[in-house]
């Protein structure tokens, strides 16, 4: 029973990775392998650290980043998303920023691990096993980010400029998703 919530609770923290991956694969339609493991292992790295992070650091701390936790995330993917949206009504497409760039990782992956900070505070109340749980959080989030990337990389051919911009939109709504959760949930 123990393992359920566990994976569970994984899968519920890769969530916010996997939508952001099939996101990108849709936008960066030539996205080779090594970027899309690239990301995933970001996304699954990130996702695995922030609750021992939170599981260190203890409520105290909690309190004080939940202040602002939210609007970063908020404000890191919707500027993202944004620039999404504009990339794609340009014309000129030739410039595109490196999908797995080191910044737009970083950013990404703190935008999507906010949330696992927090459940790392109260991970030793569902598990005796915090350890073996962020792996297994790591890892899941690891295995959805570069099956949602490669996902997104199939369909995105599809509908060209649109999936951009609706991928740009997906980003701006897990920001607000973020945001309208702290603040009213």
């Amino acid at each position: 029973m123990e393992f359920v919530t566990v994976f569970v609770i994984a899968v519920s923290l890769a969530m916010d990775a996997f939508a952001v991956s099939v996101a990108t694969g849709t936008t960066y339609k030539n996205i080779s392998l090594w970027h899309a493991v690239r990301m995933a292992l970001f996304f699954g790295v990130f996702q695995g650290v922030m609750p021992v992070f939170g599981h260190l650091l203890g409520g105290g701390f909690l309190v004080k980043i939940a202040v602002f936790g939210h609007w970063v995330a908020f404000l890191l993917l919707c500027g993202i998303g944004l620039k999404m949206i504009h990339d794609a009504r340009k014309h000129e497409r030739e410039e595109h920023p490196d999908p797995a760039g080191l910044w737009v990782l970083v950013c990404l992956s703190v935008a999507t691990s906010i949330d696992a900070f927090a459940v790392g505070v109260t991970l030793s109340l569902v598990t005796a096993y915090v350890y073996a749980t962020v792996v297994l959080i790591g890892v899941v989030t690891f295995v959805l980010s570069l099956a949602g990337c490669k996902a997104g990389q199939k369909v995105g051919h599809i509908f060209e400029n649109k999936v951009e911009i609706a991928a740009g939109l997906v980003l701006i709504g897990i920001g607000l998703k973020i945001l309208l959760g702290y603040l009213f949930f």
